[in-house]
C-alpha cells in the first residue's frame, strides 16, 4: 500500500469510530428507520455536486444497474439499518467491537467466493473472533446476560464483508468516487419505505440529533466510503479490511468524549479476544502469501 492510501485508511478509522457515539446521538430525537433515512439522504446529495464539479459519470451503465443495487442493499441497506437498529440496545464501542470482526468474516468468505486459501490459523482466528463477539454480546448490557440486539450489529459486520468483495470488480469500468455514490444512491432508494412519518420525526427532533445527522452523513458516510473504496481499488480486500480492527479504538475513544461511555469489563475482554483472532487470521494470510511467492519465484 502506498503511503497515500495508508493515510486515507487511517482518516477512516477515525471517522468511522466517530461515527458509532454520534449515532446513538442522532437516537435521542429520531427513530432508527428516520435516523438511516435521514443520514443517507445527506450522504447521497453530497455526490451530485461531486460528479458534477469532477465532471465525472453521473449514472452507470444499465448493464450495471442489478450489480449497484446489490452493493447498495450489502454496503448500505442492510448494514447501516441492522447497526442502528443494534445501536439502540448495544453500546457504542461494543457495537464498534463487534463491525471490527468483519476482516475475519472477509477472509472466510474470500475463501468461499474467491477462492483464496484459508490456512489453518485463519480458521482458527476466525473461530476466535467470533468468540469474542460472543463475549461482547454478553457485556452489551452491562451484565452477564445476552444482548440479542447484538446479532443486528454482527449482521452488519456480515454486510459489509459481502460488501467489500463485491464492489472490487466495479473498479474495472469506474472511479472510487463513482463506485460509492452509485452504490449509495441504490441502497438509499430502498430506504424510502421509512419515509411515513419522516417529515414529523424531523421536525420534533432536537438540533444535537439533527446535526449529528449531519455529521455523520457528510463524513463516515459519503467521505469514509469513498476512502474506503479507493483503498479497495489500490489493494487486496484482505489488506484493507484489517485496518477495521482499529476503528474499535477511535470508537471507544470518541464514545468516552461524546457520550462518556465506559465499557463493561467483559465487553474488553471479548474486544482483546475479537482482535487477537483478527491478527491471527491475517498473519497466517500473510505468511501463506509468503510461501506462495517463495514457490513461484
Amino acid at each position: 500500500m502506498t503511503p497515500a492510501v495508508v493515510l486515507a485508511m487511517m482518516v477512516l478509522v477515525s471517522l468511522w469510530g466517530s461515527a458509532f457515539p454520534m449515532i446513538k446521538v442522532g437516537l435521542d430525537g429520531l427513530n432508527p428507520f428516520h435516523l438511516t433515512l435521514a443520514r443517507h439522504l445527506v450522504a447521497s446529495a453530497c455526490f451530485v455536486p461531486v460528479l458534477w464539479l469532477r465532471r465525472l459519470r453521473r449514472f452507470p451503465d444499465r448493464r450495471d444497474l442489478p450489480a449497484f443495487l446489490l452493493l447498495g442493499l450489502l454496503g448500505f441497506t442492510i448494514y447501516q439499518t441492522a447497526l442502528v437498529i443494534g445501536e439502540v440496545r448495544v453500546p457504542a464501542g461494543a457495537s464498534s467491537l463487534i463491525i471490527a470482526t468483519a476482516p475475519a468474516i472477509t477472509a472466510v468468505l474470500a475463501h468461499l467466493l474467491l477462492s483464496e486459501r484459508m490456512p489453518l490459523g485463519a480458521w482458527f482466528g476466525s473461530l476466535l473472533a467470533l468468540t469474542g463477539v460472543a463475549l461482547i454480546s454478553l457485556g452489551a448490557g452491562g451484565a452477564l446476560t445476552f444482548n440479542p440486539y447484538a446479532l443486528f450489529v454482527l449482521l452488519s459486520a456480515v454486510s459489509t464483508s459481502f460488501f467489500a468483495i463485491a464492489q472490487r470488480r466495479m473498479f474495472v469500468r469506474y472511479r472510487a468516487v463513482e463506485v460509492t455514490a452509485f452504490a449509495t444512491w441504490a441502497g438509499t432508494a430502498p430506504m424510502l419505505l421509512f419515509l411515513p412519518g419522516f417529515l414529523g420525526d424531523v421536525a420534533s427532533a432536537g438540533p444535537a440529533s439533527l446535526a449529528a445527522v449531519a455529521y455523520i452523513g457528510i463524513f463516515p458516510s459519503a467521505l469514509a466510503y469513498s476512502l474506503f473504496a479507493i483503498g479497495l481499488s489500490r489493494a487486496p480486500v484482505t489488506v484493507v479490511t484489517t485496518y477495521l480492527y482499529l476503528v474499535p479504538v477511535s470508537a471507544l475513544f470518541f464514545s468516552w468524549l461524546v457520550l462518556r461511555e465506559v465499557p463493561h469489563p467483559l465487553t474488553i475482554a471479548g474486544g482483546a479476544v475479537a482482535i487477537v483472532g483478527i491478527v491471527l487470521v491475517n498473519a497466517a494470510k500473510q505468511r501463506a502469501a509468503r510461501r506462495a511467492a517463495a514457490v513461484r519465484g
